[in-house]
């Protein structure tokens, strides 16, 4: 991440002129969050379909692209927000940058952990700002477990579960491999927690299992999915992640356990509880509405007054890097170990 950002507006001029490429839910929501804010100019927005992003740019009264390759040579625009399928993440990025865009994306920033080092560098070079989303980490659910971890003194092991039934499975990208990814790399936030609290990843062990219909095998395409991964951590912790969606699992689970020598914490999306023996306490967590309009206004105080972003790329693409590591123990049946970056 560049931190020395040289980009920089004052409110006296123009406002951020900004670009979306994506017509879904974050899309959407940052469209709707960059229109309300003085600081910033939505001017063009393109999406995969092109009825879907005409009625949105009417709605919202911008120009449509007819390809995000359009969007992104703009000599109109500051900034990019990419919120597409996860196949497509590095190519516009790369794209965007090179066309002297700021970036804001969201995870992952690659399937390719190489791919996301290089872009990086990349953004590196060109002296552009290139931020990753991972809302997970401003939401009251993360920011309910690190108040709370302290009171359960050591952490010698966590668990991470989010099981979520679908009857029947989608018929949409989330649910196509060769779009959305291994599991853990598309679903980064499942990991990102992890590495987060926890820190540097010494190896790993993963499992995975997919349902497919057998016209589909060849499309990637599946019915339910199920991928496990136990981390061992520099710093000696033990963590479970698993993740499992589709039309196999009929009760949903969303349970972040941490188990330390001085209490146990059980969370929840809507509240924690801590364990001490006898002893029982209620944790409060936090909404986890509006985290996409305030990862935004995040960034665009950042490119006006250069205050620090809450994540860095950097630290997304080694969790991308852990997550393609349980993607190959699950291939190979084997532990990978992972390089101490330290």
């Amino acid at each position: 991440m560049v931190q020395n950002d040289p980009f920089s507006y004052t409110p006296s001029t123009t406002p951020i002129r900004v670009g979306i490429v994506g017509t879904g839910y974050a899309a959407q929501t940052r469209a709707e969050t960059l229109k309300s804010d003085w600081r910033s100019q939505l001017v063009a927005l393109t999406g995969h379909t092109s009825d879907k992003t005409k009625a949105l740019c009417q709605r919202l009264n911008v120009e449509a692209c007819e390809s995000w390759e359009d969007l992104v040579e703009r000599d109109d625009l500051d900034l990019v927000v990419i919120s597409s399928i996860n196949r497509d993440h590095g190519t516009i990025v790369r794209a965007a940058l090179k066309h002297g865009k700021h970036v804001i994306v969201e995870y992952p920033l690659s399937l390719d952990p190489n791919e996301a080092e290089e872009l990086i560098e990349l953004a590196q070079q060109q002296q552009k700002m290139l931020h990753v989303e991972h809302i997970e980490l401003l939401g009251g659910l993360h920011t309910a477990i690190k108040k709370a971890i302290a009171d359960i003194g050591q952490v010698f092991y966590a668990r991470y579960i989010t099981i979520s039934p679908k009857h029947p499975a989608p018929e949409k990208w989330t649910y196509q491999q060769s779009l959305f990814g291994f599991p853990f790399s598309g679903a980064l936030s499942r990991l990102h927690r992890l590495t987060d609290l926890f820190g540097q990843v010494k190896t790993v062990n993963g499992q995975s299992r997919f349902w497919s219909e057998q016209a589909d095998q060849q499309q990637n395409h599946y019915k339910a999915c199920l991928c496990t991964a136990q981390l061992e951590f520099q710093n000696g912790i033990l963590a479970e992640a698993v993740y499992g969606k589709g039309e196999v699992f009929w009760e949903s689970e969303n349970t972040f356990t941490l188990y330390g020598e001085n209490g146990t914490l059980i969370f929840t999306p809507q509240q924690g509880q801590l364990i001490q023996g006898e002893s029982s306490q209620t944790i409060e967590v936090g909404s986890r509405r509006g985290l996409f309009a305030k990862d935004t206004q995040i960034v665009l105080e950042h490119l006006l007054h250069q205050t620090p972003l809450y994540v860095t790329a950097s630290e997304s693409a080694y969790t991308l890097k852990v997550a393609d590591a349980v993607k190959q123990s699950a291939q190979t049946g084997k532990i990978v170990v992972l390089e101490d970056s330290n």
